[in-house]
């Protein structure tokens, strides 16, 4: 079931981010928490996303702009380290402290860290729905900032990209160059987070001795590839506008099962 599910929703998730810059972590990590533990899916969903951004900077990093990438991306990487880092913070906290339930009779577990996960989710859906966050706009001189904020919880959880956006959107690029710089950004933070969830998971069991699931995350890549593709050929025919609203949907709605323990 899983080599269906995840690279389908690789596929769908990968296709929306190519134009928001945000969304594949974001959507992609829910469903793997489905298959494996939280842990685990958080650091799965990394190796993806970075894959992903990979294919994207071999095909227009080129226009990544210099300045945005060392003002934003430096802090951010710093902050992706320390994010990653609370993460095991957290799933330590979660393996002490639970709340249960039986929805459908079907037993929901609720921890502290989907519940802080929930949070997140919503409150960057937000950024795709409500008016004032919309079309928040930033200065340049703030891009530090935007670095520590977006890094931090891109290590803490995956959702780097959305306030990455909310950023690069408003400091006067291209489209090409924006893309290209939240590709290299992005790949930039994956990389950092990957190197702590590897020690936390790995070598502190913080997935709870479950072996890294190489081939669904393999194919979960190879869609997420075809996903970019796909995204290129319908660059003109789709708006920005609709896919920040479905993704603001799918979020709420994930957030919803996460924080509620169904998932």
């Amino acid at each position: 079931m899983e080599y269906l599910a995840i690279p389908l929703a690789a596929l769908i998730a990968s296709t929306l981010s190519f134009y928001s810059g945000f969304g594949l972590g974001t959507l992609l990590m829910p469903v793997l928490a489905v298959f494996m533990p939280l842990p685990a899916a958080i650091a799965a969903t990394a190796v993806v996303h970075g894959s992903n951004n990979l294919f994207k900077i071999a095909m227009v990093g080129a226009r990544a702009e210099k300045e945005l990438v060392l003002k934003f991306g430096t802090p951010a990487i710093i902050a992706a380290l320390a994010g990653a880092w609370s993460l095991h913070i957290f799933t330590a906290l979660s393996g002490e402290v639970a709340w249960t339930w039986s929805p459908f009779g079907r037993e929901a577990v609720i921890t502290p860290l989907k519940l802080l996960l929930a949070a997140l989710m919503m409150g960057f859906a937000l950024f795709d729905v409500h008016p004032a966050l919309k079309n928040i706009k930033f200065d340049r001189r703030y891009l530090p900032l935007g670095g520590l904020l977006s890094g931090f919880f891109g290590g803490l959880s995956g959702h780097q990209g959305a306030l990455r956006s909310a950023f690069l959107v408003k400091v006067d690029v291209t489209p090409e160059a924006f893309v290209a710089t939240n590709a290299v950004i992005g790949f930039m933070v994956d990389a950092s987070r990957l190197a702590v969830y590897a020690y936390t998971i790995f070598a502190l069991g913080d997935a709870g001795g479950l072996d890294f699931p190489g081939g669904v995350v393999a194919a979960a890549i190879a869609a997420s590839v075809a996903g970019v593709l796909i995204g290129l050929k319908l660059l003109k025919k789709v708006t920005i506008s609709t896919i920040q609203l479905i993704t603001a949907a799918m979020l709420g709605l994930i957030a919803l099962l996460l924080g509620t323990g169904v998932i």
